[in-house]
């Protein structure tokens, strides 16, 4: 399955004939049960996932699948309320619909969260991990297929995908919130299984801190069409073999929402020090 460029572009002019007077500087992409965590946003409008061609509606409980046009701390902002999965069987053209969406308007940053499991030994469900790297062990990849110079370069180096800076800024606003953080890699696979006991001991031994099913494809696609990127991903549980009871969806959800409280708080102390960040950034062509 290839991105559907046609579709991507469908996408872009219908957006752009809603909100013509769109500028957004960031997007920020929210995971699964994280829906209300950037309360701190003045909304200007709104729009349906279902309503965009090429996204539609998520099928996934825990996303609400609302696009929103929204500013907080002087910075325009798009914020995807739910996001689209490759599991979900609809191809990598809804996966990529956001990224291509914040390329089209000219924005130069992309924040994706997500709910994953821990595999290292000091993560705990609850848990807060800023992404350093990523295993992209999906077994495919959103730029396979015919080259577009729209997506960036036919051949992306992704030796620096997460920020460093924009790293940096999400520890102090940690440290000064005194709310506890990790650091870590995260792997993602395609789901919507999860890992097999066997499958987590490999992905210790790859060097994955944390697994999903998400967020990669996102960052590669953003980084390659030359957006700054950074993630963050909430340890909804320990991943398969490290813990005693089934893994369940609903278990996921109510762990991320019990993070809402802290993770609203980091957004929107970053969103505050985003100006800072954006000031040095030259807008994406």
């Amino acid at each position: 399955m290839t991105m559907d460029y046609y579709q991507l572009s469908m996408a872009a002019e219908f957006v752009r004939q809603q909100w013509p007077t769109a500028r957004p500087r960031a997007g920020l992409l929210l995971g699964s049960g994280w829906d209300a965590a950037a309360n701190f946003f003045t909304k200007r409008a709104s729009l349906p996932y279902s309503a965009i061609p090429g996204l539609g509606a998520s099928t996934v409980a825990g996303h609400s699948g609302q696009l929103h046009w929204c500013e907080a701390s002087g910075v325009e902002t798009f914020l995807f309320q739910g996001r689209r999965h490759f599991y979900e069987g609809a191809g990598w053209t809804p996966v990529g619909v956001p990224v291509f969406l914040l390329r089209h308007f000219g924005t130069q940053l992309l924040f994706l969260t997500n709910a994953a499991g821990g595999i290292r030994d000091d993560l705990r469900a609850g848990d807060l991990m800023v992404l350093t790297d990523h295993l992209n062990l999906m077994g495919s990849n959103p730029l396979i297929g015919p080259h577009e110079p729209c997506a960036g370069p036919r051949f992306p180096d992704l030796s620096q995908v997460y920020v460093p800076s924009l790293g940096k800024r999400l520890e102090r606003i940690f440290q000064a919130l005194e709310i506890p953080f990790r650091s870590g890699v995260y792997a993602a696979l395609t789901g919507p299984t999860y890992e097999t006991p066997a499958e987590v001991r490999m992905l210790r031994t790859l060097g994955a801190d944390a697994v999903g099913m998400s967020t990669v494809p996102e960052a590669l696609l953003a980084h390659a069409a030359g957006l700054k990127v950074a993630a963050l991903s909430c340890i909804a549980n320990t991943a398969a073999g490290l813990q005693a009871q089934p893994l369940t969806h609903a278990d996921v959800i109510k762990t991320a929402q019990a993070t809402l409280p802290r993770l609203r708080g980091v957004l929107e102390n970053l969103w505050k020090e985003l100006p800072d960040e954006l000031i040095s950034t030259q807008p994406v062509a």
